[in-house]
């Protein structure tokens, strides 16, 4: 991660690219105080040390771990991530302990301490994957699905939270003109650090231009794909960490505005979930972040068990159609639409092996 260290604070710069005029950000730095009370935006037309959101602890800060993931802390006092080591009373604030009574979240967890986000995104948003020039392919087939049912104007309001971001921001190409408030989340540090890195527009971030100017041309508004861009880092307020399967899954103290109107989910409920039971929880826990009669945007993997991520082997509980469907019903959703993807077989190249892609519209129901 790149930062400049002054006095108390890791500084970087976030800039709004060439040509940005309003609604979009001007140039601001935004800080964490590391002495301090959070995260600041600093700009010309905000005024200084505007607050943003709360820092993690300190002992929280460089661990790498993956989206809805809790680490297992012992109560031995051993040290977890990059080798931070945590007394006992940091271990009972620490975000997303798994309790050691649950071996399937456990496990979960250690397996995810060796994710590569570098990898995860070269195995899927380059080539062959990620190539967009096919219209039957894997990458246009997700971005029509967001693009059309934002279209049609009935999911937007001012706050969208993204459940699960990992290392990605395509999901968010088309929502961001229609919610002025933006979190993204993920469990793991270094997919937040990969987020912040294309956010600021640091060298080395990953490239998503191709993905944004498909997005610019399937929604044919005549926007640019750097203004497409520029809008979406200007309203991606905050990125928090976050654990699905606790029952306030981005914890006490860093909380983004809730309830929110619309949830976005990709790929990540049935990453981090053991079993059915399991992610029909981690469902019902991001579910308690949504206003009735709000929004859920869910992508996932059909009749997947594993995938690759480096060095990573992942275990994914494997969900067909009809339990994705059932879930969200019992979660008190009305599912508005479900379509589904079958993974032809170029596409199957040995990182994963999953059958398909499910895109389901769904709205919380009032009164649960």
């Amino acid at each position: 991660m790149r930062q400049r260290v002054e006095g108390s604070r890791e500084q970087w710069w976030s800039r709004g690219g060439d040509g940005c005029s309003p609604p979009y950000h001007p140039p601001c730095i935004c800080c964490w105080d590391i002495k301090g009370d959070g995260w600041h935006r600093e700009d010309a037309a905000r005024g200084p040390r505007q607050l943003i959101a709360q820092p993690p602890p300190p002992h929280r800060r460089g661990q790498g771990w993956r989206a809805g993931v809790a680490p297992q802390i012992k109560a031995s006092g051993r040290k977890g991530g990059r080798g931070s080591s945590m007394s006992g009373t940091d271990r009972s604030q620490a975000a997303g302990a798994v309790p050691d009574s649950d071996p399937g979240l456990a496990a979960v967890s250690s397996a995810y301490q060796r994710f590569e986000p570098r990898a995860y995104l070269r195995n899927n948003y380059a080539p062959p994957r990620g190539d967009l020039s096919c219209p039957d392919g894997v990458g246009p087939w997700k971005l029509r699905c967001l693009a059309q049912t934002f279209a049609t104007g009935e999911v937007s309001g001012r706050t969208l939270i993204d459940i699960g971001s990992g290392p990605t921001i395509y999901q968010l190409l088309s929502a961001c003109a229609h919610f002025e408030d933006i979190t993204m989340t993920d469990f793991l540090e270094v997919n937040r650090q990969e987020l912040r890195l294309w956010l600021r527009e640091e060298p080395g971030a990953f490239d998503w231009s191709v993905y944004s100017q498909h997005v610019c041309l399937i929604e044919g508004k005549g926007e640019s794909w750097q203004e497409k861009e520029c809008q979406l880092r200007a309203r991606v307020k905050r990125i928090l960490p976050i654990d699905v399967h606790r029952p306030q899954p981005v914890g006490p103290g860093r909380v983004p505005p809730l309830p929110a109107d619309a949830l976005v989910s990709a790929f990540c409920l049935e990453a981090v979930s053991p079993d059915l039971a399991s992610f029909q929880r981690a469902l019902d826990h991001i579910t308690t972040l949504l206003r009735p009669g709000g929004h859920l945007l869910l992508i996932g993997a059909l009749e997947e068990s594993w995938y690759l991520a480096g060095e990573a082997r992942l275990a994914v509980v494997p969900v067909r159609e009809e339990e994705g469907r059932e879930a969200l019903v019992r979660s008190g959703y009305e599912v508005r639409d479900l379509r589904t993807y079958t993974m032809p077989a170029h596409l199957q190249t040995g990182v994963d092996d999953v059958k398909g892609i499910f895109f389901t519209w769904a709205q919380k129901k009032v009164g649960v």
